[in-house]
């Protein structure tokens, strides 16, 4: 099952999943990304920037890649679509809520708050949602080298190398 797939030039449908509102919203929960950190004090601070201003303040390439995750795994198409840089975005982002992005392992970033260019490598697993049926059930990951450009001060995802 793909990841994501391109629909015409500027369109891709993305399949990642969501968690609980309860996990979104409680800023005490541990942060999605993995981590260890509570949400309110991880990537909540970004998401919820986001949500009130309009404003991307992840200070390197490893946070953004962190919030991104973050928000895939809560549902935020908006912060998604925000955070990718303007020559990559999509036309429209369509989350697949069937799936449940679980665990972020980051195995190497470049790039810091002085810098204009990163990357970030990680590895990401998901699985189905509880309750799908069994012949339905999805369990994998996503290795991806990301690349990251900073823009007037912000920090956007620009691409990745999927292997």
């Amino acid at each position: 099952m793909p990841l994501y797939s391109n629909k015409g030039s500027f369109s891709r449908t993305f399949r990642m999943g969501c968690m609980s509102e309860t996990t979104l919203y409680n800023p005490q929960t541990r942060c999605p990304c993995t981590s260890g950190e509570v949400y309110g004090a991880c990537c909540g601070r970004y998401l919820g920037e986001f949500a009130a201003s309009g404003t991307l303040g992840a200070p390197t390439p490893l946070a953004l890649m962190r919030s991104r995750f973050t928000a895939f795994a809560l549902h935020d198409a908006p912060y998604l679509l925000a955070s990718w840089h303007p020559h990559t975005r999509p036309a429209e982002l369509t989350l697949d809520e069937t799936l449940r992005w679980y665990r972020l392992d980051i195995l190497g970033s470049s790039g810091g708050p002085f810098d204009a260019a990163g990357t970030v490598e990680f590895v990401a697993y998901y699985r189905s949602v509880p309750g799908m049926p069994a012949e339905e059930r999805v369990k994998g990951t996503m290795h991806e080298k990301s690349r990251f450009e900073k823009v007037n001060g912000t920090w956007y995802y620009l691409d990745g190398e999927v292997s």
